[in-house]
């Protein structure tokens, strides 16, 4: 009988674990639903700029994945043209749904009245498919199609991209440019330098001298390199070209994250020290000892989520304002 009795009680305390381990999981998953929809702006301060140079309010978009019946996305990131930039820098994955052309352009449509640039990423041109999460978990989750260009691009990424050349924004895919930014009563120019995605193999890094200058009377006061996908060697070439500052998105900051210890991935070969915010590449901060031939690199977590799980846990979705500023005089 005390057998009988222990091996029920084993198998009661068996039962309550495991219903307990059910209720925790059914409650985050529940919480990342909410999380998904907490979005959030993120300001920072940066000195990078030549000295002497004014401020350059810059706003970091990225990874909207936005799926047409997302109305309070869409309100939300209208609601940014109210922050004023000095420049929007959209970096690519910004179809969620193969019908999202219309209500995308409706979103970023206040923000386009402001300086802009771009760049795409793979789900701009491929429309969301069947795939394993776990893939994520691989040292390299891309499908094999994905590296060897086997597939036709299926989104109106071409007509997306006009649209935004359209209203004036820089289109950074493979390319450089520069921006003749006013304000204040100073006028101050920012060289660009980009590259299409390079998470499948799109980038092809634009020779140097490309640019379309804008006077040589407008003094240069950042170079600024744009990439979706924040990959080592991309990072190395603009790092290498001069660039001051990167922007990039691409990791969703992890998008599933464990309290107390961050991202479990980063679904590209940066570490995942490097997940998101603002670190130096490939060392130290430039403002740090030892980071004299480091750049600024701000990474956003980006304001969607994958297509396959429409979660966010201890990573909110996030735009970022960064407010640069004047490096200090040496």
């Amino acid at each position: 009988m005390a057998g009988t009795d222990r091996a029920r009680r084993r198998a009661s305390d068996g039962a309550l674990v495991a219903g307990g381990l059910l209720v925790a999981a059914a409650g985050a998953v529940a919480w990342g639903a909410l999380e998904a929809h907490r979005f959030t702006l993120r300001e920072l301060t940066v000195p990078v700029l030549s000295v002497g140079a004014r401020p350059i309010r810059v706003l970091h978009l990225s990874d909207l994945h936005l799926i047409p019946t997302q109305a309070d996305k869409i309100a939300w990131v209208r609601d940014l043209a109210a922050l004023s930039p000095d420049l929007v820098v959209d970096t690519g994955d910004n179809f969620g749904h193969a019908d999202a052309l219309v209500p995308l352009l409706g979103a970023l449509d206040p923000l386009l009245a402001f300086p802009g640039a771009f760049v795409l990423g793979s789900n701009d041109y491929f429309a969301p498919r069947p795939k394993n999460p776990l893939r994520y978990l691989l040292p390299d989750s891309r499908l094999p199609e994905d590296r060897t260009h086997e597939r036709a691009p299926d989104l109106p990424y071409e007509t997306f991209a006009a649209a935004l050349r359209d209203a004036g924004w820089s289109d950074l895919t493979n390319r450089r440019d520069s921006r003749t930014l006013a304000g204040d009563g100073h006028v101050q120019r920012v060289e660009l330098v980009g590259v299409d995605d390079p998470h499948i193999d799109r980038d092809v890094f634009p020779a140097p001298g490309a640019a379309a200058t804008s006077g040589t009377s407008v003094p240069t006061v950042l170079r600024l390199g744009v990439t979706h996908a924040p990959y080592a060697r991309v990072l190395d070439a603009m790092v290498d070209d001069g660039a001051e500052l990167i922007l990039a998105g691409h990791t969703h900051g992890g998008q599933l994250c464990v309290p107390g210890f961050g991202a479990l991935v980063t679904n590209c070969d940066i570490d995942r020290a490097r997940v998101s915010g603002l670190h130096g590449w490939p060392g130290a901060r430039p403002d740090e000892p030892g980071g004299e031939d480091s750049s600024w690199l701000h990474v956003s977590a980006g304001v969607g989520t994958s297509p396959q799980v429409r979660l966010r846990f201890a990573c909110p979705p996030t735009a970022s304002l960064l407010t640069l500023v004047e490096r200090t005089a040496a």
